[in-house]
């Protein structure tokens, strides 16, 4: 063996293994493992899962924060005029620093796969070629997916869908579309046939912000379900927000949830930035504006938490951290059961996996040897305290380290270290 971990907690089992990796992959899963390596690992009883998986981020755009302005009313419309408001300044350099610096942050935090939209408006095309080049230089310990993403409309921004199929001849991997910003319902609906049927042409996975509005007439996602149905999508498509299901009405859900099941459309909800962009118009009651994970989840759809945003035109906050997001998550769709909790944990690593299609994924002999070693003893605690990543590995190798996490507390003048940390 190359390197084992001893004494490691899995997600869904309560008995200690001890994992051997070999060749980047992993080896062995035993609960006592006779063979020795250069490197061992103590878990100690840790948490050792799968990486964490963002399966909805805008990486062009992080770490812009306050350029050219800071978003006064804290808008989702105010953002985007912001974001437009930038464009003409950027330069390839700057969009490739911040998003490397980015991509530092989420290694760091056990984020190892990210799906990135990228604006395809700007006819330049400067965001996606500079995503691209940070897309090679992370490749050895970060999968980075990216989406084609006309931020202005496909249909109401000029040349938007030439420059979409270019932007997929250059590398980019999946077909984004905002049907609800088209300047008509008629207009949304047909961008999203529009879009699909490039994607079915190309053999190609779709993932669309789709109804991220508290309009609960925005039902783009109705039409992104039937298109995946008629163009034998399924699998392959993905609606990202649905805020608007948060405001329709429970009869006309009824009928929706089983057509996006049937489809197979895959969902992702922002908890962090939904419940901050969503019903800013509304006084009291103010709504959540995230979509019905629960009841997505209960139908049999996947559904993942995404980050979204980190200080960029429409979020101010945010570090890459796929527990914090996942924390939110479980808060705001009130999914504090045990079984509910486990499934928050599991929409930051493996349903993004299987959104995204990443190959390898998971702790099981033959698959990538990629995995966090968490200061917690299940996914439960692990979302508690938003566990310290104590070791991350990519393919076998160690590309993070970091200590438990730990208080100082002043006793009679003299500083002590106790751990967070609570012994079953």
């Amino acid at each position: 063996m190359d390197l084992i971990i001893r004494r490691a907690a899995l997600a869904h089992s309560r008995d200690l293994v001890d994992i051997g990796i070999e060749g980047g992959r992993f080896a062995a899963i035993e609960p006592q493992l006779a063979a020795s390596a250069p490197e061992e690992i103590d878990a100690a009883g840790s948490l050792v899962t799968a990486p964490f998986v963002d399966a909805h981020f805008h990486m062009d755009a992080t770490l812009s924060y306050g350029l050219p302005r800071v978003n006064a009313s804290g808008t989702l419309l105010e953002g985007i005029a912001l974001w437009g408001e930038l464009k003409p300044e950027l330069t390839q350099e700057a969009l490739v620093d911040r998003a490397m610096q980015y991509c530092d942050w989420a290694v760091a935090r056990g984020l190892l796969a990210i799906r990135s939209h990228v604006d395809v408006c700007d006819p330049r095309l400067l965001a996606v070629e500079a995503l691209l080049e940070v897309k090679r230089r992370v490749k050895p310990y970060l999968d980075l997916q990216l989406v084609a993403f006309p931020q202005d409309g496909v249909l109401r921004s000029k040349a938007a869908f030439e420059n979409l199929k270019r932007a997929i001849s250059m590398g980019v991997d999946v077909v984004g579309g905002i049907p609800h910003f088209e300047r008509t319902m008629a207009d949304g609906a047909e961008s999203v046939r529009l879009l699909c049927e490039f994607a079915a042409e190309k053999g190609l996975r779709v993932d669309m912000h789709c109804d991220e509005s508290d309009d609960p007439m925005s039902r783009h996602i109705e039409t992104l379900a039937a298109q995946t149905h008629r163009l034998g999508l399924q699998g392959r498509v993905t609606g990202s927000h649905l805020t608007s299901m948060h405001s329709m009405d429970n009869y006309y859900v009824s009928k929706l949830i089983p057509l996006i099941r049937d489809s197979g459309v895959a969902a992702i909800a922002n908890p962090l930035i939904n419940i901050t962009l969503q019903g800013r118009a509304d006084t009291y009651p103010k709504r959540r504006g995230m979509t019905r994970v629960p009841e997505l989840m209960a139908a049999g759809v996947d559904v993942a938490f995404g980050h979204d945003c980190v200080m960029d035109p429409w979020y101010s906050l945010g570090s890459g951290d796929m527990l914090e997001v996942a924390h939110m998550g479980l808060h705001v769709a009130q999914m504090t059961g045990i079984g509910a909790m486990r499934a928050a944990f599991e929409a930051v690593t493996t349903t993004p996996a299987k959104i995204l299609g990443i190959e390898g994924y998971g702790i099981a002999v033959g698959n990538n040897a990629d995995c966090v070693v968490l200061d917690a003893r299940d996914p439960v605690e692990a979302i508690r305290l938003r566990a310290a990543r104590t070791v991350v590995l990519r393919r076998g190798k160690v590309v993070s380290r970091a200590p438990a996490m730990r208080a100082r507390l002043s006793l009679e003048g003299r500083p002590e270290e106790v751990s967070f940390r609570l012994d079953r």
